[in-house]
């Protein structure tokens, strides 16, 4: 993201504007379809109650798959789809997203085939691990499927290697190995897709922690929730796409409710060097005792483990429980009896609430992860039409999105002008197309800044095709590294705060950057960082403690993050100038 006209603003500057759409909600699937609209020339806003991808978007397994265990329930076509949208964001998102080797350890030859025989026809089956014969046939179909746009290869099935032999059970006999991919930074490929459609078309905006409360007629009333404010705006039509707060959003847009149920996903960060090297940086993809299908794979210098799959009722309150990270710890235990695991190895914890369409199902596991998009024709309140996404995978995003427009455009009488298949999301775009390339990229990045090789190459995989630019305005800010996490600078930081609408310390810390989920804050680094964003966002010294005991307590009550509650811990403004002046709210550019 390079400077520019603003892609955010507040709703104060937004009264008494007009907008063709509005979107309510700015996850994954709401700013797919805000880019998607935006690149037909359609003026578009989009708002969200918290920050951008502060939900579900922000807590995935990471994973960008086709869903190999959803052949079991006979969802073909969706599998079909999301292997596709898999291979699509490994062109059009090479810097955030990457190839995955993964591993399934298989101890029968015909384990499990009954049972996926029953799921199959749709009838309940007891737990059973799935075996050679049903694993097999799984990723012969799973290629099959998989063949549009492929880049990767096909699977194969050996005898168990000595390696995998020491780190598995000893009742392992074979190992299956196929591709599926992992996103390093959901969170900012959500920023990515919001900034190309304001580029695409400056006349689209965005709002954070801006809520909509009201829909009367073609008048939708925000909310800022910075300052209490609220403005209204104009539409001709309205976007749901809340995700598990689907239901909830249309009640305030005067729509249609119980279209959604919600199932918590919490996933643990593990620091354990053993576990990461003998994984070898493949997935192990696998079934607990009980059934459940786990993963667990290398992310950057940790372990990231998952998943648990329970309903819940309210998505604001879903959070990690200690028994599902004993869950999880067990699980470990049990496939690979050779390491030690306890929760000391654990240095973050996250959950999302999946958006699932209502289901009578007997299981979590057992609802359809397909999705839908429902239209709430105007009503005796509302004169506009209301376009509902149900449902969805963060693979499946891009689809989902231009199915949504194409029923937006079909409300506005307008014809799609481009599909955006091969249209590449922000530093994605002129990326180099191998290892050559990829040098010589670096080496005139370089060049340009003075800037050491292992700086340059951290900024590359966190920006892309845009690192050089990003790298260019650090360097002539001096590119100061940061006292507690070097691997950032105070420049980046500023820039962080500058041009992608940060509100809170928690926006930097958890979404912006991957500090918290990497394990790596701590009290003096939440402290330095409340330093420069407060300078940078015209925080007072009394913001700046507000700011930082938020932070923390969202990191140790909903992360397991270990972190004091003795604010004496915490260090004092470093800039005496920061303890005097008003609080300012307003959005830099």
């Amino acid at each position: 993201m390079t400077p520019h006209t603003p892609t955010f603003a507040r709703p104060a500057s937004l009264a008494g504007r007009h907008f063709s759409t509005v979107i309510v909600g700015a996850g994954i699937n709401g700013a797919g379809v805000f880019r998607d609209l935006s690149l037909q020339g359609v003026d578009c806003l989009i708002v969200d109650k918290d920050d951008v991808a502060a939900g579900a978007s922000s807590a995935p397994s990471r994973m960008i798959h086709g869903g190999l265990r959803y052949l079991e329930s006979g969802a073909f076509s969706l599998v079909a789809e999301a292997t596709r949208e898999r291979n699509l964001l490994l062109r059009n998102a090479a810097h955030l997203v990457h190839p995955l080797e993964t591993v399934v350890p298989l101890s029968s030859r015909f384990g499990g085939l009954w049972g996926s025989m029953l799921r199959f026809a749709g009838l309940s089956a007891s737990p059973g691990a799935r075996g050679l014969c049903v694993v097999g046939l799984g990723l012969r179909l799973y290629d099959r499927l998989g063949r549009s746009q492929r880049i990767m290869p096909e699977h194969r099935i050996e005898r168990v290697p000595q390696a995998d032999g020491a780190l598995f059970g000893t009742d392992v006999r074979w190992t299956a190995t196929y591709y599926d991919a992992w996103i390093r930074h959901p969170e900012w490929l959500v920023l990515e897709l919001i900034d190309d459609a304001h580029r695409g078309h400056p006349a689209s905006v965005a709002s954070n922690y801006c809520s909509v409360t009201a829909c009367q007629g073609r008048t939708i009333t925000l909310r800022d929730a910075l300052t209490g404010q609220s403005v209204q705006v104009t539409a001709d039509t309205v976007v749901n796409a809340t995700g598990a707060w689907l239901d909830r959003a249309a009640g305030a847009l005067q729509g249609a409710g119980s279209r959604v149920m919600g199932t918590k996903g919490s996933h643990l960060i593990l620091n354990h060097p053993a576990l990461r090297s003998a994984l070898q940086g493949r997935m192990a993809y696998f079934e607990a005792s009980d059934g459940r299908v786990c993963i667990v794979y290398p992310f950057l210098d940790r372990v990231l483990v998952g998943s648990t799959d329970i309903p819940v009722d309210d998505p604001d309150l879903a959070a990690t429980d200690p028994a599902e990270i004993d869950y999880l710890l067990g699980v470990l235990r049990e496939v690979f009896p050779r390491l030690d695991f306890s929760r000391n190895d654990v240095v973050y914890t996250y959950v999302g609430v999946r958006p699932l369409a209502q289901s009578d199902a007997d299981k979590p596991g057992q609802i359809s992860r397909d999705h839908a998009v429902v239209i709430d024709p105007p009503n005796a309140r509302r004169e506009v039409p209301m376009v509902c996404l149900v449902g969805g995978k963060w693979t499946t995003f891009r689809s989902l999105a231009q199915l949504a427009a194409d029923a937006v455009l079909q409300q506005l009488g307008r014809a799609r002008r481009q599909s955006t298949e091969q249209v590449a999301i922000g530093g994605g775009a002129g990326m180099p197309a191998d290892a050559p390339g990829r040098q010589r990229f670096l080496d005139s990045i370089q060049a340009a800044t003075a800037l050491d090789r292992e700086r340059v190459t951290e900024l590359f995989m966190r920006y892309g095709s845009r690192a050089g630019a990003v790298a260019a305005d650090f360097a002539a800010a001096g590119d100061k590294p940061l006292r507690h996490a070097p691997d950032h600078s105070a420049a980046e930081i500023r820039y962080l705060c500058r041009e992608t609408a940060v509100q809170h310390l928690t926006d930097l810390v958890i979404r912006r950057t991957l500090l918290a989920i990497r394990g790596h804050v701590t009290p003096a680094l939440l402290a330095e960082l409340a330093d420069i964003a407060a300078a940078e966002l015209g925080w007072n010294a009394e913001r700046r403690q507000t700011e930082l005991r938020a932070c923390t307590a969202t990191l140790r009550d909903r992360h397991c993050v270990q972190l004091p509650a003795d604010e004496t811990s915490w260090a004092k403004p470093a800039d005496s100038a920061l303890t005097a002046g008003s609080i300012s709210n307003s959005l830099t550019t």
